[in-house]
């Protein structure tokens, strides 16, 4: 026995919307979100208290201990694109809980934005691990930040977007 019309014809249509939606979810997928500007946008990284430690100048090496090893992408929050040669300041708390010269580090981004940080994994400081982050490169503002480790987090990710300069 024949399907009556109508049926036949809802099904089509049904199936016929669930590949549109999928066509739209996926290009959604492919192209990201475009600003006013034309261009796509990036979150900025959320600010976060330099504290009370914080000192300029710190020697550039990508290592200050073994334990944990941080890695991300210096982004522009204009464009998304990768930043080149940012500036990337680290300093933590030591195995004893005082911060001093051996856990302060500075990073230059490679051509990509990459970079890689490895230390100990820090005790507590005000009541959680963190590590103090300072990132700084031409036409974008200076970023403060923390990244906050789960213990026995052995590896991280942390990307980090700037805003430009005004």
């Amino acid at each position: 026995m024949r399907e009556p019309k109508g049926r036949r014809m809802w099904g089509k249509l049904g199936a016929t919307g669930v590949w549109i939606l999928l066509l739209v979810a996926l290009w959604g997928w492919l192209h990201p979100p475009i600003t006013a500007g034309g261009v796509a946008a990036c979150v900025p990284t959320r600010p976060d208290i330099q504290g009370p430690f914080y000192k300029p100048n710190a020697p550039v090496h990508t290592a200050v201990g073994t334990g944990h090893v941080l890695t991300g992408t210096v982004r522009s929050a204009a464009h998304c694109d990768p930043i080149a040669q940012a500036r990337i300041e680290f300093w933590l708390a030591g195995p004893a809980g005082r911060y001093d010269d051996a856990y302060r580090a500075t990073v230059v981004a490679d051509a990509a934005g990459r970079y890689q940080f490895t230390s100990i994994f820090p005790p507590p400081y005000s009541g959680r691990s963190h590590i103090h982050i300072r990132v700084s490169a031409p036409h974008h503002q200076v970023l403060v930040t923390q990244y906050y480790l789960k213990p026995r987090e052995t590896t991280g990710v942390f990307d980090l977007v700037l805003r430009l300069q005004p």
